[in-house]
């Protein structure tokens, strides 16, 4: 069983915590949570920072929380935002929230004596009105109080709602009542979240006479400076219809090698020494080293189905070479995959059906330049259709030659890859 501080400080996932807090979860098991907003259509790997921190702490035998905030999502964090944030519908807040909830299943453990618990902060307010918030909740922390917080200083000079100002009241209530109902007694998060996570603990200090605990860990960033879990397409999403495993693997392939440490120590199950015995044996091959947590995490955000299908598309395109065996045992979203990846071309069924000579295709569709430069590739073995060469200029395309009915892959040399799509 794992010791939850000492797996911490040793993957750097440490920032903060307040006085107490590691003698009391190296002495007994615990009851702990984290909140997520559900302003976004899923969960993202930004979010999996803390995912990995709530499941760490449920193999250190402690029992997680995972609040999921219907209430805080109507609202707005205005922890570190340089402007306000944009209100979402109450509608896609509540469909935010059905999606990430079974997302969170798939990573967290919700069976067995120390299951997580999931919760939504929503039932704490939904019967509370304006008066009853303001003599509860309102009284206990004062304005000079809440301004002290670095997430609320620095959004003075640029403007602070009234909404946005009161999130942090939300958040210490919410600490509150999971410490009174279900005996919580430690909330973490990313340290951007530190004053909000101690206006909770200050809430249960005054209004309870208990004794609460706050955990933070580092924001992470890329070497380069930027937010980590973003891409040059964007968000990096833990859904597949957002983000597609064979991009989700990509990702962490083409990290920058100076993350490398970092991201195995944030990312992986490994132990300690399993990581440190890898990070040896492959000191001079970062490469290798991307390829193995890509692998992990590919495996365990996605599936093992999907890892492999992954593995195949990479091997396509990047690899030393795929048969035409394996290229046929090829699933169509493996090929529309690869069209992303590479030029791909389109021809109507009517096209196919006159048949199509193999020269006027490569010249029709600008593979090659001209039909005299199709020929020439042709009679250097140059070109192959579906990982076969061809070597007659009179041969014809037919429906035949399109897998699934539908895709069709031509290369031109080693290192020039097409797709073709009929329909």
């Amino acid at each position: 069983m794992l010791n939850f501080i000492d797996e911490l400080k040793w993957r750097g996932m440490l920032h903060d915590m307040t006085p107490g807090a590691a003698e009391l979860l190296n002495s007994q098991k615990v009851v702990g949570y984290i909140g997520f907003d559900p302003t976004a259509p899923s969960l993202t790997i930004g979010n999996y920072v803390q995912i990995m921190l709530l499941k760490m702490f449920q193999l250190s035998g402690h029992r997680p929380i995972v609040l999921m905030g219907g209430a805080t999502g109507r609202i707005g964090d205005p922890s570190f935002k340089d402007k306000e944030r944009e209100l979402k519908s109450y509608d896609e807040i509540e469909t935010n929230l059905a999606f990430q909830k079974e997302q969170f299943k798939k990573f967290i453990d919700f069976e067995g004596p120390n299951g997580a618990i999931l919760l939504n902060n929503y039932d704490f307010y939904k019967e509370m009105n304006i008066l009853e918030f303001l003599r509860d909740v309102g009284k206990t922390l004062t304005v000079s109080y809440m301004m002290s917080k670095d997430s609320v200083k620095t959004r003075l000079e640029t403007g602070l709602s009234f909404t946005e100002f009161t999130y942090q009241l939300l958040q210490a209530y919410d600490f509150q009542l999971l410490f009174d109902k279900y005996d919580c007694v430690v909330q973490m998060g990313g340290s951007d979240q530190w004053g909000n996570i101690t206006s909770g603990t200050e809430f249960i200090r005054r209004n309870i006479d208990g004794k609460a605990y706050a955990i933070t860990t580092p924001l992470l960033t890329k070497a380069d400076g930027t937010k980590f879990g973003k891409s040059e397409q964007g968000n990096i999403w833990l859904d597949p219809k957002l983000t597609s495993p064979y991009q989700f693997y990509q990702f962490w392939l083409n990290a920058d090698d100076a993350d490398l440490p970092k991201f195995m120590r944030y990312f992986t199950l490994k132990s300690r020494e399993e990581v440190e015995a890898i990070e040896a044996e492959y000191k001079d091959d970062p490469r290798r080293l991307k390829a193995i947590l890509a692998e992990e995490l590919t495996r365990r955000v996605h599936s093992d189905e999907d890892f492999v299908a992954v593995s195949q598309v990479s091997q396509l395109l990047f690899g030393k070479g795929v048969s035409h065996e394996e290229l046929v045992k090829m699933t169509p979203i493996q090929f529309d995959t690869i069209g992303q990846e590479i030029p791909c071309y389109q021809l109507s069924e009517a096209e196919v059906m006159s048949g199509l000579n193999i020269v006027d295709m490569l010249s029709n569709l600008g593979i090659l330049s001209s039909k005299s430069e199709a020929r020439k590739a042709i009679q250097g073995n140059a070109i192959a259709v579906n990982k076969v060469k061809s070597s007659n200029h009179e041969q014809t395309i037919t429906s035949d030659d399109f897998i699934h009915g539908r895709y069709m892959m031509i290369e031109n040399g080693k290192k020039n890859k097409f797709l073709i799509k009929k329909g």
